[in-house]
């Protein structure tokens, strides 16, 4: 398909299923920067289909749900909110990593979690089941993206940073959406990427770009709470005469484009 014929350079911003993501940071083993967790989605899934991507997904209405018993108020709240529950939701389910809870629960407590959130698709019986409790303040807010397609569904999306601290994890693959999990830099992600090991799309690269600025997690915390989130919605320029998809060049990216023949959008 023509790049051109899918990216709708006017009209209003479309309808968007929100979701959200989570950038973990672990320690690397030897000196050198953080690694950041990755997972190669499945070819087979409609958006992103084989690319790699942070772990993360769509706010489901028991998000919602969840994030009004806690407390939240008023509609950013509750969109802040459960886009939290979310990406510590959909982390547990595609990785069998817990986070964002107080516990800190070892490997079997978290398989046993995931294997009940399979099972009840809801995070809060999750949570009293296994008596954990939501430590939401712990995900960093980072950016949000909301493209702006014809042709395929648009995601409204939160990305989170959180820390792992330890490289000793024990990881497990959701194996209906995703067939590979991955510790990488951002650097050597966006290399990988470079040699044709790993497919990844627009927004991912814009924001492994970013990533790879910082040498520790608390770097790249610092800079999120310097850099206010707001919503990135690529769009179309011209640089020497070719379409580039571009964003905003001050919204906390040293990169803000590239030419459209070559952006993956999914």
């Amino acid at each position: 398909m023509d790049p051109l014929s899918m990216f709708d350079p006017e009209g209003e911003v479309p309808p968007a299923v929100p979701a959200a993501t989570l950038v973990i940071f672990r320690r690397a083993q030897a000196d050198g920067p953080p690694e950041i967790l990755m997972v190669q989605r499945s070819k087979t899934m409609s958006f992103a289909g084989g690319a790699a991507v942070f772990p993360g997904g769509r706010v489901d209405p028991a998000d919602f749900t969840l994030a009004a018993q806690l407390g939240a108020i008023g509609e950013d709240a509750l969109e802040e909110t459960a886009g939290r529950i979310a990406a510590v939701r959909e982390t547990l389910e595609e990785t069998g990593l817990a986070l964002g809870v107080e516990q800190r629960p070892d490997h079997a407590d978290a398989l046993r979690a995931r294997a009940l959130l399979l099972e009840r698709g809801e995070l809060g019986p999750v949570l009293d089941a296994m008596g954990w409790t939501l430590t939401l303040d712990a995900l960093v807010p980072f950016a949000r993206w909301r493209p702006k397609h014809r042709e395929i569904r648009v995601f409204d999306t939160r990305f989170y940073l959180a820390d792992l601290g330890t490289g000793a994890v024990d990881l497990q693959v959701d194996d209906t959406e995703n067939t590979h999990l991955f510790w990488a830099s951002a650097a050597e992600a966006l290399a990988m990427a470079e040699r044709g090991e790993i497919k990844i799309i627009y927004p991912t690269r814009r924001n492994l770009e970013r990533l790879a600025q910082f040498g520790s997690f608390d770097a790249a915390r610092q800079h999120a709470e310097d850099v206010p989130v707001r919503m990135i919605t690529p769009f179309m320029g011209q640089r020497d005469g070719q379409p580039w998809l571009l964003i905003p060049d001050d919204a906390g990216y040293p990169v803000d484009g590239e030419p459209l023949d070559m952006a993956a959008r999914g």
